[in-house]
């Protein structure tokens, strides 16, 4: 790099490298073609650091997890001693062993081992890692973003304007801007005046460009550039480069094969500095360069390259890819050989390329039935990676063709898969329902299932409406299930979860004494329970599918996972494990792209902070909660919102914006009803109505629940009646409905909440004797649970009622991050480090590093007393 400008990136880079053995860290270097993003990768000292690299190639783009096989080529002997699920995971998605579909978080988290495991420090430099291919992207993001105690740096270089998945990791950055006019001056000092004034316009202080047009015409572009040295070169060794400038490796022999050349055709090319050889390896002297001879290729140039190296290539998948290449009319054959290499790919988790390989058959296959089918299935594909605009456009591109019902049908659910549904502005969860029932007739029943669940799902994030609601429960009553299959019951909670509330709970009552269900059931059971207020149900099997989804690698199910128990936690007044599942879940709804899960578990978290009187954080968490859900209407998300903002406005005595905050719930109008959340805060909106004067709208809300109550025995659902009566109850009325709900209430925060209202209500009966026992019972629960807001109310009523209570007890705990408290729970469960970062997807060095940080919080020195200082 010239004169000295690239100094402070220099430094950067010395002190990521330098801190290597302390500590992890990843860095992305970002700036335009050219504008020196090699030289400086190439300028990094590593001594005694083990350096790996790799070079994305744009080629090599649709070749699953190829970037990824080139940059852990020498670790490879260690894959055999990583845990079996990784270690299968891993070979399967390095065409090491053949086995089912690999998650890819599990591949991250098998290669972020391997890396761990290596015993020395390791620098992994990646060069135009925008073209690797995605599954490789997305594995080294996963990797970078878990380097903050392993001896472990990632530096990888990303070309602007091009897309990758390492520059929306929220990875540092560091941009390379061009040379000052100063420097690239300097630079050009040997270039005659008149043409380096006319290079120094062109140029715009790019050192590739101030470097290449010197050598040229300055009116033309750094591209045309190398297109016209190429020009000047002898036929031979034009054909030579041609044919490695589109294979999709940069093997020496496989171009002399494929162009039947010797080394002596490459001494032009190795003359003009445009290519080198290093052993069998052939590099290029710029990206660039491998782009310039493509395009200024003939087509029938560029089909001669291709057809030479399906001649030449033995792997079935990258050879049938190059006769694709070659061909320019309709081939059955290649286009039956593309969807069989597409189904290998798909089996590796290369899902992109799958897409890529499905599309390329449908335009060379002449069946419009077959097209239309290979398009859907692309389609399905660029559903599943979430690339709405491919998706889209593939879509459209079947529904010209003639379709079959079923085919119709799965064009119109498809994009209703994109964000949860919310976003689709075409069917509504109604129509999407018809069309399960029209698939029905047609005799998919697995396919009708898939289309209504989606259909039912989006009840859950939007208010479809009554008539929506009626035709998605005809649907689900028509389909030929047992009543009690799991996903006919979770259906029924998310479109009636009030109207069928019997038979469902009854239903989930059932299936929670069942052994061995599926990861994936216990999720969807968690959210059903959910939905009907059987919070202890919601948070029992959303834990139960969390040890298979980690193992299985399904991070965006276990985000959701998460993010059901959490809610549900906080409900039940376990704010420990609400909050260590809510920040898991934060973090892995941010990894999975799944932005309303992120809303939700932010949300939850606010509910958290509210109940732990920390007010200004409960604000600040609901801010950011609600411009995701209002984003596109995510209504649990805003719903938590205002339950959150309720109960801090209580805390503080604002108890007319506690009332408007939760009213919001109520309102059918407003983005924050949902229609089974907001019956389960009906204690904290009857406190609210009582001490503003409000008792007459809280009153008919409470009629309204009645009658949803004689539906269904929601437990959160009741319980919050049982409150409302005894808090709403006239003077001659209210104990003995106080004393009602206290004898069948259980759940730990709920039952607390009535003796402090109950202590409160015989203070002011002027029986300060008897209140005290409900208000110190109270108390001391509110202080267990860690619900300081309510301990301190309670304290304050026993001072009234004449007893002084002890100071709140330190809360050592509560020192800890969300993050520390997670590693501390597993911690005081019996796991090993290396058994935690299985279950977290960290690296155990990183467990290790978070253990000796929690240690002096708990003031404890030793992982033997962390279930005496956690407790419970």
């Amino acid at each position: 790099m010239a004169l000295g400008e690239r100094e402070s990136e220099r430094e950067r880079l010395a002190g990521l490298v330098g801190g290597i053995r302390d500590r992890g860290g990843a860095l992305v270097v970002r700036g335009e073609a050219g504008i020196g993003k090699s030289a400086l990768l190439a300028e990094i000292e590593a001594p005694g650091v083990r350096v790996l690299a790799a070079v994305g190639v744009e080629a090599e783009h649709s070749l699953p997890y190829a970037g990824l096989h080139q940059l852990l080529f020498p670790l490879r002997q260690g894959i055999d001693a990583l845990p079996k699920t990784q270690r299968e995971a891993l070979a399967t998605a390095l065409g090491l062993a053949d086995g089912p579909r690999p998650e890819i978080y599990l591949v991250g988290m098998a290669v972020l081992n391997l890396l761990a495991e290596a015993g020395e420090p390791l620098l992994l430099i990646v060069d135009d890692a925008h073209w690797l291919d995605p599954n490789s992207q997305d594995v080294l993001a996963f990797v970078a973003r878990r380097l903050e105690s392993e001896p472990i740096a990632l530096v990888a270089a990303v070309r602007d304007g091009e897309p990758s998945r390492l520059t929306t990791a929220n990875l540092p950055t560091m941009t390379l801007g061009p040379l000052s006019d100063e420097a690239a001056r300097e630079l050009l000092a040997d270039v005659p005046p008149g043409q380096r004034e006319r290079v120094l316009k062109a140029a715009r202080g790019n050192p590739l460009a101030l470097k290449e047009l010197s050598r040229g015409d300055a009116s033309t572009s750094v591209e045309q550039t190398f297109a016209n040295r190429v020009r000047a070169l002898p036929a031979g060794t034009r054909t030579f480069l041609l044919t490695a400038a589109v294979n999709d490796t940069n093997e020496l022999a496989e171009a002399l094969d494929a162009t039947k050349a010797d080394l002596v055709a490459l001494g032009p090319a190795l003359d003009e500095n445009l290519i080198t050889i290093t052993h069998d390896t052939l590099a290029w002297r710029h990206p660039l360069l491998r782009t310039a001879i493509v395009k200024d290729a003939e087509p029938q140039e560029r089909q001669r390259a291709h057809q030479a190296l399906a001649d030449t290539i033995t792997d079935p998948d990258r050879r049938i890819w190059h006769r694709a290449a070659a061909t320019t009319g309709p081939d059955e054959e290649i286009a039956a050989e593309l969807v069989k290499s597409a189904k290998r790919t798909e089996r590796r988790g290369g899902v992109d390329a799958t897409v890529r390989l499905l599309e390329r058959a449908a335009k060379l296959t002449k069946d419009p039935a077959g097209r239309a089918e290979l398009l859907l299935k692309a389609a399905g594909g660029a559903v599943e990676t979430g690339n709405r605009e491919l998706a889209e456009r593939l879509l459209r591109e079947a529904s010209a063709e003639d379709l079959t019902p079923n085919q119709r049908a799965v064009a119109r659910w498809l994009p209703t898969n994109l964000d949860d549904g919310l976003r689709d502005e075409v069917s509504s969860p109604g129509d999407v329902a018809d069309l399960a029932i029209s698939v029905l007739a047609d005799g998919d029943l697995d396919l009708a299932m898939q289309i209504l669940w989606g259909a039912a799902m989006r009840c859950f994030w939007i208010e479809p409406g009554m008539a929506d609601r009626r035709r998605l429960t005809k649907a689900a009553d028509a389909m030929p299930l047992d009543r009690h299959d799991p996903r006919v019951v979770a259906i029924n909670a998310y479109v009636t979860p009030l109207e069928r509330g019997e038979s469902v709970l009854a239903d989930l009552t059932a299936l929670a004494g069942e052994t061995d269900r599926d990861a994936q059931v216990d999720r969807f059971l968690g959210s059903a329970a959910m939905l009907t207020g059987a919070f202890d149900l919601a948070a029992r099997f959303s834990a139960s599918a969390q040890p298979g989804l980690r193992a299985q690698g399904r991070l965006a199910f276990l985000a959701r996972a998460l993010g059901v128990q959490a809610w549900s936690c906080v409900r039940l007044g376990d704010l420990a494990t609400a909050m260590a599942a809510a920040e898991e879940g934060q973090r892995l709804a941010i990894e999975t792209s799944q932005h309303y899960i992120h809303g939700l578990t932010l949300a939850t978290q606010a509910e958290i902070a509210a109940l732990r009187g920390d007010y200004a954080l409960a604000e600040s968490l609901a801010t950011q909660a609600e411009s995701i859900g209002l984003s596109a209407g995510a209504r649990p998300v805003l719903a938590t919102v205002q339950l959150a903002r309720g109960i801090a406005a209580l805390g503080e005595g604002r108890h007319a914006d506690a009332f408007a905050n939760l009213m919001r719930l109520n309102d059918p109008a407003d983005p924050a009803y949902q229609v089974a959340l907001r019956c389960y805060a009906i204690a904290e909106l009857t406190e609210a109505a009582v001490r503003c004067d409000q008792l007459g709208v809280v009153r008919e809300l409470v009629q309204e629940y009645e009658m949803h109550a004689m539906a269904s025995p929601s437990p959160a659902l009741h319980s919050g009646l049982r409150h409302a009566r005894a808090v709403l109850a006239a003077d001659n009325e209210a104990e003995k409905l106080f004393r009602a709900a206290l004898d069948v209430e259980t759940w730990p925060l709920e039952r607390s909440r009535t003796q402090l209202a109950y202590g409160e209500w015989l203070r002011r009966q002027r029986r300060p004797a008897d209140s005290r026992p409900h208000l110190r019972a109270a108390r001391e629960t509110f202080d267990a649970l860690g619900v300081t807001a309510w301990a301190e109310r309670a304290r304050r009523e026993l001072r009234a009622a004449g007893e002084t209570s002890p100071d709140q007890p330190t809360d050592r705990v509560g020192d800890l991050t969300p993050h520390e408290l997670n590693i501390a729970r597993l911690a005081a469960e019996g796991l090993t480090n290396r058994e935690i970062g299985q279950q977290l997807y960290l690296s155990h060095r990183t467990v290790s590093t978070h253990l000796h940080r929690i240690f002096p919080k708990l003031g404890i020195t030793s992982r033997t007393e962390l279930r005496e200082v956690l407790g419970p």
